[in-house]
């Protein structure tokens, strides 16, 4: 059987709406990422959630029953980490929003976290999700940004799924201090390239599949790099949003959930609107996508 994956090299894996929600592992998730005969793609897991580091993450991912080590992670606080380290010196300050795996992440970098505009004003300002965020945080880096820092954010999502829906995510801090400071940040993660270039670093290939559950980072990240991509509907999109898409926004595959993976694709390519009777017809099948009269591939 022509496997699905058997097309690649690696798979490049969102975490939150793909894999699980908040706690809760999406059902039939650690079966379709499971060793399978003679498929043997990487998995790299890629996140644009930049409150974990990734021990913590591979952690969390194996207690699922996915096979995850710190190796196989690459987030968007790694990503912020790296672009700011470009562009900085050595022992820069960096004032950090969000948690204290990011900050580990600046210093790492051999740049200094700091968490309040003092006497040494920041030479920049990473923001990441941290569920803690408040108005004095947003207020230090508003100062910061004011005053001419460099601003990264390690995403834009507006939304964050858990096992409740749909909670505010780093872009709706982000928005914040947007509207605060009159700036627009530089952006690490999905669907900007920094991220997902260092996926494609780590797997040590570009014939990668990058699957996840939003059109607006996961799927538009992979067509701004040239990669085919897999929407799951386990998460954030909808069918009805892949209708109404733009072009840089169709993924090249839609499927219910990562079953799809370990399964032959229903022959032949439909658009959007179509995939729905698709989907009930031959479930466990991902069905190829084409975007109005032309193929996006």
């Amino acid at each position: 059987m022509n496997q699905l994956r058997d097309q690649y090299d690696a798979l490049l894996l969102d975490l939150d709406g793909t894999l699980y929600r908040g706690p809760e592992v999406i059902e039939g998730g650690p079966k379709a990422l499971a060793p399978n005969g003679d498929s043997a793609q990487r998995l790299v897991y890629v996140t644009n959630n930049a409150a974990r580091g990734p021990g913590t993450v591979a952690g969390h991912l194996a207690e699922l029953g996915y096979p995850a080590s710190s190796d196989d992670v690459v987030t968007s606080a790694q990503a912020a980490a790296r672009m700011i380290a470009e562009q900085l010196a050595p022992g820069d300050h960096v004032l950090v929003v969000g948690t204290d795996d990011l900050a580990a992440e600046i210093a790492a970098r051999g740049l200094v976290p700091i968490r309040r505009f003092g006497d040494i004003p920041p030479v920049a300002v990473v923001q990441g999700h941290s569920p803690t965020t408040a108005w004095p945080d947003l207020a230090e880096a508003a100062y910061a940004l004011r005053a001419g820092a460099l601003w990264v954010a390690a995403n834009t999502d507006r939304t964050l799924p858990n096992e409740r829906g749909l909670a505010p995510g780093n872009g709706s801090m982000v928005a914040a201090l947007r509207t605060a400071s009159d700036r627009e940040p530089l952006v690490a993660g999905k669907p900007y390239a920094p991220l997902m270039e260092n996926a494609l670093e780590r797997a040590g290939t570009r014939t990668a599949l990058v699957v996840g559950d939003r059109l607006d980072t996961d799927i538009e990240g992979a067509n701004g790099l040239g990669l085919d991509s897999l929407l799951v509907l386990t998460g954030v999109s909808t069918l009805e949003e892949v209708c109404a898409a733009p072009p840089e926004r169709v993924p090249t595959f839609i499927a219910a959930g990562l079953e799809a993976l370990n399964d032959e694709i229903v022959p032949g390519a439909v658009a959007p609107s179509e995939v729905a009777e698709l989907l009930r017809q031959h479930p466990g099948r991902a069905v190829r996508v084409r975007a109005a009269d032309s193929e996006i591939r």
